[in-house]
């Protein structure tokens, strides 16, 4: 199975046609099909549903999508690695990040870097442990950024100076506001809501057996999501602090945890993992600036 045959396959799957593919990729109709009918022969299974005016994926061709579309990204990238080793002026740096106040650490030394590496690019993918994790496995991220204790099994890591508070997004206007901090029976009976990872990990270390008169109402990943429903009228929701717009034109506030609930951030990377120049030159600075603050 050739990277070649695989971007055709994509190509055809974007388009669901397979005359706009042929044209996208210059490549006549016949070649195309060709190339796709050993495709499918050599895996074994049928890839598309062929209808009069359009082509769409089988099960299988929607599961082929999906790996193809990572196996290309990583081919890409080990290109650009090799294009960039001779390139002092900058190169490309994929990081996965978690939502926090702290990014700020990384983007300060990138804001740095790029005065000195103009030819610096940056990609940002966003996610939560289990997605950014699934990526940097892949090869497809330098760095990721995680909310859990990395498993020192599988990766290196550093610890960001600070931590992250919780607490809780509310209406400014609401009793609970009133009150400087929140404690497990102030929110007893109120719909919550928070990220599963948060549910499943952090509350419960803050408030124990005690979660079991706790309602979840909704999850989410991104907390501006989660805010916009706060806004509504839908509930408080269970965040760090400094995520969400609680200025005082806001309509929200944030008060935090009693007790005292922190999480801690970490900067991981595969063990034995070979850098890219730039990407090394990021771990240098980070590595210095972390234990400067």
């Amino acid at each position: 199975m050739e990277i070649r045959t695989l971007r055709y396959f994509l190509a055809v799957a974007r388009e669901e046609n397979m005359t706009r593919a042929a044209e996208q990729l210059h490549v006549t109709q016949p070649t195309l099909s060709k190339t796709l009918k050993a495709l499918e022969d050599e895996l074994g299974f049928k890839l598309f549903v062929r209808h009069s005016f359009s082509i769409s994926l089988t099960d299988e061709g929607m599961l082929l999508r999906d790996r193809a579309a990572d196996l290309i990204r990583m081919a890409d990238n080990i290109e650009h690695e090799f294009l960039s080793l001779d390139d002092i002026s900058g190169g490309d740096l994929y990081l996965g990040l978690g939502e926090s106040y702290q990014i700020r650490y990384l983007a300060r030394e990138i804001r740095a870097m790029k005065d000195v590496y103009p030819g610096l690019r940056y990609h940002i993918t966003s996610g939560d442990t289990e997605q950014v994790t699934e990526k940097l496995d892949k090869g497809l991220l330098d760095f990721a950024v995680l909310c859990d204790t990395p498993d020192s099994r599988k990766y290196d890591s550093i610890a960001f100076p600070e931590a992250d508070i919780w607490g809780v997004v509310m209406p400014a206007d609401c009793p609970l506001a009133k009150k400087k901090t929140v404690r497990v029976d102030d929110l007893v009976g109120l719909p919550l809501f928070t990220s599963e990872q948060a549910w499943a990990n952090d509350i419960p270390m803050w408030c124990g057996e005690r979660i079991r008169e706790l309602n979840l109402d909704g999850s989410f990943r991104l907390s501006y999501n989660a805010s916009i429903f706060v806004r509504e009228g839908l509930g408080y929701q269970l965040t760090f602090r400094d995520l969400v717009d609680t200025s005082p034109d806001s309509g929200l506030t944030f008060r935090p945890l009693s007790p005292k609930l922190e999480t801690k951030l970490y900067l991981i990377w595969n063990k034995y993992q070979t850098f890219t120049p730039i990407a090394e030159r990021f771990l240098e600075r980070i590595r210095h600036s972390f234990s400067q603050t």
